[in-house]
């Protein structure tokens, strides 16, 4: 290699984290909460859409359903325009269309119209996610990368509980068209402003000549050295990124029981978090809980969700995704399983309290890491395609939760919880079969022939 010749990816690998570096985290970070807003303000308005529009629950069932749906493109689409026009700008992209179709709901007056404007927004909801764990997977140093991406993705929850917040704020005061003017309002602001300081990642900047000048500004901001006349190329996928990337490059051999593997655990994953998120309120509401209690322990749910992530993704660092993501769904399974032989009494909540805050703790560290582990699976060149058509399998288990959820309401708490804890089940034997794990301390892939003795 001549002196003029600068490996990006191995610069990005093994450099150190710059404060910089952080702050482009913490913007990527930001696009993702207003997504976890956006994403749930719908749940929090239906009792007031079916006051205003006098129809019952049972007729917002595919407006709940088309959210997932739409994400579910988006997350395929999205993850596949980024690989072609840059994650940063594909990201940004999808945050202003999602929050542009949020501003529009504030004036549907039907269901159909709302289903139609939450599959739309559906579609950049799921467009944001793939672009921003890749983008911060590409912003970070290698050490640094699971911990970068995760607490990243983990901002969809905290989204989440701003949404309930803003709702119970928002609604009995201004109205649900406000709370929607709002979600929409706010990320179109914040997307222009993150047109302005955010860079595109700088591996997809290597793979395009005519961005060098770009690339060695950044780099230089990241705190590297790089002449002037330098030579770019980008180690991790043998040279410049390609253009375009298929379906069929996520099954070569050498993917293929990884790919697999993480279409199994996106699938049954978000399926299980989601039957959580929709209808443990519902569940507990069944059993003589009031609303606010009822509310609450979702709200411990997806608290402990973030606690969850953020402490996984440390524990990543140190033992790798392997042990950590088998541990986490074994104790997932576990957690479920005791929940489900629990008496419910709502004179008597703290077992309750704390078994239903774990099970968000482990189910959630599971979900957010798992973003990191699609991150590292992949190569550059085909990292957004690879990330977002997993999301969009998990997309598939997200809009089935709708159905599988109600069944398992109907059946009382003991099938609620188990039916929780079989799907965690497949979505352990599912993370047993990817074989590019990220290692322990060093976050370098764990070839198959050294990974595979684990899974035993």
């Amino acid at each position: 290699m001549s002196t003029r010749t600068v490996d990006v990816g191995r610069l990005l690998d093994e450099g150190q984290w710059s404060n910089y570096q952080k702050f482009l985290i913490f913007g990527t970070a930001l696009t993702i909460i207003l997504d976890g807003v956006d994403n749930q303000l719908i749940g929090p308005t239906i009792p007031a859409l079916m006051a205003e529009w006098d129809l019952p629950r049972s007729a917002f069932s595919n407006v709940l359903a088309a959210g997932p749906f739409g994400m579910m493109f988006g997350g395929a689409f999205g993850g596949s325009l980024g690989d072609r026009i840059g994650r940063r700008t594909a990201l940004l992209l999808s945050v202003i269309s999602f929050a542009v179709v949020t501003l529009g709901i504030a004036f549907v007056n039907g269901v159909t119209a709302l289903i139609v404007l939450r599959f739309l927004a559906g579609l950049g909801l799921g467009g944001a996610m793939p672009n921003a764990a890749a983008l911060a997977s590409e912003y970070a140093p290698r050490k640094n990368r699971p911990f970068a991406v995760t607490i990243t993705i983990v901002c969809v929850p905290l989204g989440g509980m701003l949404a309930a917040y803003l709702a119970g704020q928002v609604i009995p005061v201004y109205g649900w068209r406000t709370l929607f003017a709002m979600g929409g309002i706010l990320p179109v602001v914040l997307g222009i402003v993150l047109f302005k300081l955010l860079p595109e990642s700088p591996k997809f900047l290597a793979s395009r000549r005519e961005k060098w000048g770009q690339l060695s500004t950044l780099l230089r901001r990241f705190g590297h050295n790089v002449p002037s006349d330098a030579n770019f190329v980008e180690s991790a996928s043998a040279g410049p990124a390609k253009q375009r990337a298929s379906l069929r490059e996520l099954f070569t051999p050498d993917l293929r029981l990884s790919t697999i593997g993480l279409f199994g655990s996106f699938f049954f994953c978000l399926m299980s978090n989601y039957i959580i998120i929709s209808w443990l309120v519902t569940m507990l509401r069944g059993v003589n809980f009031t609303q606010t209690a009822a509310s609450n322990m979702l709200a411990v749910a997806n608290l402990g969700g973030v606690g969850g992530a953020i402490l996984a993704a440390l524990v990543i660092q140190r033992f790798g995704s392997r042990l950590t993501m088998l541990t986490l769904s074994a104790l997932s399974v576990a957690v479920a399983g005791v929940l489900a032989m629990m008496r419910l009494d709502p004179n008597a909540t703290t077992g309750l309290f704390i078994m239903i805050t774990l099970a968000g703790c482990l189910m959630n560290a599971v979900q957010t890491t798992m973003y990191a582990l699609a991150a590292h699976v992949y190569p550059t060149a085909i990292r957004g395609t690879g990330v977002g058509i997993a999301v969009a399998v998990g997309r598939i288990g997200h809009v089935l939760s709708s159905y599988v959820g109600e069944w398992g309401v109907g059946g009382g708490s003991s099938v609620y919880f188990m039916t929780v804890a079989t799907t965690m089940a497949i979505v352990f034997a599912s993370l047993a079969l990817v074989r590019r794990h990220i290692d322990r301390s060093t976050g370098e892939r764990v070839p198959a022939r050294v990974a595979a003795p684990a899974t035993h």
